[in-house]
């Protein structure tokens, strides 16, 4: 059984109703991502998953409890979520907000300590952030920030970790320092990771389990990427006639949209009056 799933959820703001009858088992150990259309409900699902959200109906359940039934601290050491917008306090040094991922750690009779100070330091070290310790965080790149709230979340010690749209308004080369970094987390430290992202080449590249929804929050697919992203699919769902080629790079389906023919003039090249 996954440790953290949906189980027949309904979710909403207020009246309007973003997806219904929902079931989602996120697997242990997995990469999932979460891809689909605008206002399909990507984000409220991972909302509900780290109990931002109480569903309408249905329960989540994390470790086999509902999730509303743990404490706020308590889920904040079970599973760590790096928000779709993050703001940091202003004047804060990278080093002071890392520092703030501890807190689900403190207690009455047990303030900061050595191992705290490890943790923080660690975190940083694995986000390659260590050196910008004692910068403020708004003077930062926005990759950088990125990688700052990533250590933040690891300093939280969780082996859950959701990221909603880490790589939104970064550069095609930070997108990639943020992905590649969080697939380490999965690869080589085993942490079990929840993404929403808007690329479906980058989700199919990264994702060792990919949730596909549909406009009004249903599922069209999930699974091994490999398996399940196809033409069709990716028609039906995005209305983006394309055809799927292996990447060059990772072997992973590659989403080629169609030409669009808007029966322009064929285009000669110009040659030169100087050209023999």
């Amino acid at each position: 059984m996954s440790r953290l799933r949906a189980d027949n959820v309904t979710l909403a703001y207020d009246q309007r109703t973003v997806a219904t009858d929902l079931d989602v088992a996120i697997p242990d150990g997995s990469f999932t991502v979460v891809v689909g259309p605008n206002a399909c409900g990507k984000s409220t699902l991972l909302k509900a998953l780290a109990r931002m959200l109480k569903p309408a109906t249905g329960g989540v359940y994390l470790d086999g409890r509902l999730i509303s039934s743990y404490r706020s601290r308590e889920v904040a050491r079970r599973l760590g979520l790096l928000p779709q917008t993050s703001i940091a306090p202003s004047g804060i040094t990278v080093g002071d907000l890392v520092a703030r991922g501890r807190y689900p750690h403190q207690r009455m009779l047990r303030q900061w300590s050595s191992e705290d100070e490890a943790v923080v330091t660690e975190s940083m070290r694995r986000t390659g952030v260590l050196e910008l310790s004692g910068r403020l965080v708004d003077e930062l790149s926005g990759g950088q920030r990125q990688r700052v709230w990533l250590a933040m979340v690891l300093a939280q010690q969780t082996s859950i970790l959701l990221l909603d749209e880490p790589t939104t308004f970064l550069d095609i080369a930070h997108q990639i320092e943020v992905l590649d970094l969080c697939a380490g987390l999965h690869e080589d430290e085993g942490h079990t990771l929840v993404a929403v992202l808007h690329d479906l080449n980058q989700a199919c590249r990264y994702a060792t389990h990919l949730i596909v929804l549909r406009p009004g929050g249903e599922i069209a697919a999930q699974g091994d990427p490999s398996e399940i992203v196809t033409a069709a699919l990716v028609e039906d769902v995005f209305g983006l006639p394309c055809r799927i080629i292996d990447d060059p790079e990772s072997g992973t389906p590659l989403i080629v949209p169609a030409r669009r023919d808007r029966g322009r003039p064929t285009r000669h090249p110009v040659v030169s009056a100087h050209a023999s």
